[in-house]
């Protein structure tokens, strides 16, 4: 990897004398924080095939399990605008290693569990921490990497391991419940965890910080907002659109939301800079980023079921078979450097887009019967490809020409975009699933078919989630 040749004492920060570093090495230091991205993001999906094996053991009811996932995406998606900024403000490699540190503790806490709800408590900490950290590591980046195409190639990564992390964590989840026990899907944490505490201090360099004042009022609506947004979302998935409480956190995730951005526009030292949405790129990259994860929760989410109650997979192969989807992006991650600059954010979306929808187009066609080559091995690889192609280049595009004193709450719009979208989707389909399953099921299909039918059924509307995300693309300017 070429590296841009940078002094070896640190930037001063604002009142504090100069002090010695050693030497940087932007390798180590990219390793550091892609290692620590890569275990926020898998959190999300890493205990789904483990969910059966931890209701039997601290007896979790039906309803209650859904709060393993719904605790820490609640968290993390709920708090990262304000991570986002208190990195800017108080030091990025400061809120990334103290993130980190939380992340690792609850972790080691989640693993031991002795109840239901020691371990929501614990993920409700992961959540916590990881929306301190994970503003940070794009930020780190975006300011280590100040060349070009370093900075690309740097960018390209930390994206694929964002959009891979998702496969990863179901992957990762049915090697260790398999082999061991569910208890290690959190112990794993711990050591990188760890290594990544003692190491950032000593080799990820930390950027100038910038004086401010940390916009309370537009921390507090934009928090409690997102929040309620991802609850009513995740409400809506459980309880049906109907329910009395889905439209209360909905509706009030939208006055938040609308109150954020008036307090934003006034205030002189806003939390999310809305300067930053005045980019035409930049802004389409942000909706891209919204939508996009809608379309793709429906393949983890829906396939993990196919593969383990259809198909009678078990933990580990319900992991494994993620594997070709995960591997496209990673392909296509390190292309991305090169093809980027030559074709642009445009081409590659028009290219990736409609794979990812020939990928969804193709899964609506599961049967009790699809084998899993080429039915489901041929969908994922399309989907990993168009993933690859079409969503990677999303994060270079967004953090390519971020200002460095806007770089944390640049990072914590992007993310806050990707996990209120995969609420978003999660709560939509599984409603159209259930709805559809329920007439199926009501016109005399069995309980296998009338599943089938809820599935094919929500991969379509999946489907039109992705060919929205392609009019939005159309909005990239052409090069």
């Amino acid at each position: 990897m070429s590296q841009q040749t940078l002094p070896t004492r640190a930037l001063p920060r604002t009142g504090t004398p100069t002090r010695e570093l050693r030497p940087h090495r932007p390798g180590l230091a990219l390793a550091i924080v892609l290692s620590c991205q890569l275990m926020l993001i898998l959190d999300a999906t890493v205990m789904n095939v483990a969910l059966p094996r931890i209701q039997s053991d601290l007896g979790f009811s039906a309803a209650g399990l859904s709060w393993v996932m719904t605790a820490y995406s609640l968290t993390f998606g709920g708090l990262l605008l304000l991570g986002g900024r208190i990195g800017d403000i108080f030091g990025r490699r400061r809120a990334f290693v103290a993130g980190v540190a939380l992340f690792t503790v609850a972790s080691l806490l989640g693993g031991f569990a002795p109840s239901a709800g020691w371990l929501i408590a614990a993920r409700l900490a992961q959540g916590v921490g990881a929306a301190l950290a994970g503003p940070s590591t794009v930020a780190l980046v975006t300011t280590t990497f100040t060349e070009t195409r370093a900075r690309i190639r740097a960018l390209s990564l930390l994206s694929g391991i964002a959009s891979a992390g998702f496969a990863i964590g179901l992957i990762l989840g049915g090697i260790l419940t398999q082999a061991a026990s569910w208890r290690w899907v959190l112990f794993v944490n711990v050591p990188f965890g760890i290594a990544a505490v003692l190491l950032a201090p000593r080799y990820v360099r930390e950027p100038e910080r910038h004086p401010a004042r940390l916009d309370i009022p537009g921390a507090l609506t934009a928090t409690g907002g997102v929040a309620a947004l991802v609850a009513g979302f995740t409400r809506a998935a459980e309880r049906g659109w109907s329910d009395p409480w889905t439209a209360i956190l909905l509706g009030s995730g939208v006055l938040l939301v609308a109150g954020f951005l008036a307090i934003e526009v006034r205030t002189r030292q806003p939390m999310l800079p809305l300067r930053l949405f005045a980019d035409r790129n930049r802004a389409s990259a942000y909706a891209v980023f919204l939508i996009g994860p809608a379309a793709m929760m429906s393949m983890f989410f829906f396939l993990t079921q196919f593969l383990q109650d259809v198909r009678g997979f078990d933990a580990l192969r319900t992991g494994l078979a993620f594997l070709p989807m995960a591997g496209a992006m990673f392909v296509f991650t390190r292309a991305l450097p090169r093809l980027l600059p030559k074709f642009g954010m445009r081409r590659m979306a028009f290219t990736g887009i409609p794979l990812m929808i020939l990928g969804l187009l193709w899964l609506t066609r599961l049967t009790p019967d699809t084998a899993y080559f080429p039915g489901v091995f041929g969908p994922m690889l399309l989907m990993g490809l168009g993933i690859g192609i079409g969503f990677v280049p999303l994060t270079p595009t967004i953090m390519a020409t971020v200002p460095p004193q806007d770089a944390g709450a640049a990072g914590g719009a992007m993310q806050t975009m990707q996990q209120t979208g995969a609420s978003l989707g999660i709560a939509v389909l599984v409603t159209v699933f259930g709805t559809a399953a329920r007439q199926a099921a009501s016109g005399g299909s069995s309980a296998i078919d009338a599943t089938i039918h809820g599935m094919t059924t929500a991969f379509g509307v999946s489907t039109g989630f992705a060919v929205i995300a392609l009019l939005v693309a159309t909005t990239f300017q052409k090069r």
